[in-house]
């Protein structure tokens, strides 16, 4: 555990900080999206709406440092729901200090609340930082990803 580390909801009031971390996440990966995306991706966060996205923060020394955003939804392979962990990002100077993986940990633990049957999320080949740290808390599939952008 860490100390002064707090993981807690994302909730209305935290717009400002974690669009800074949303951003800084996107930009990771050398993307943008327009404001109205924002706007959306904030509200379904924040909704606490059933079978909407969810949203978590880290919160060292008071001060935001990574976020989680995660869906619960059917299966046809599980009874119960399965959990898909959609984004996950630290500061980088925090990383190594253990947010992501307390990120990860609390996903895991609201999935386990829930009774889901899974959780699984997907990486980038070339984010071998992050595969460092998924190799040790998750094993990973033989699935290839396919996609059609429309």
């Amino acid at each position: 555990m860490i100390a002064n580390l707090e993981i807690r909801p994302i909730e209305p009031g935290d717009e400002q900080n974690w669009r800074r971390l949303w951003k800084a996440y996107l930009a990771f990966y050398e993307t943008t999206l327009p404001e109205d995306i924002y706007t959306l991706t904030f509200s379904r966060l924040t909704s606490g709406e059933a079978h909407e996205y969810a949203g978590l923060l880290a919160v060292l020394n008071g001060k935001p440092v990574g976020l989680a955003h995660f869906l619960f939804h059917r299966s046809c392979w599980h009874r119960n729901s399965i959990c898909y962990l959609q984004d996950l990002f630290a500061d980088p100077d925090v990383r190594g200090q253990g947010i992501g993986r307390a990120l990860i940990g609390a996903v895991y633990a609201r999935a386990n609340a829930e009774r889901a049957g899974d959780v699984y999320w997907m990486t980038q080949e070339f984010n071998a930082t992050a595969r460092t740290l998924y190799d040790r808390i998750a094993e990973k599939t033989p699935f290839i990803v396919y996609q059609k952008t429309f």
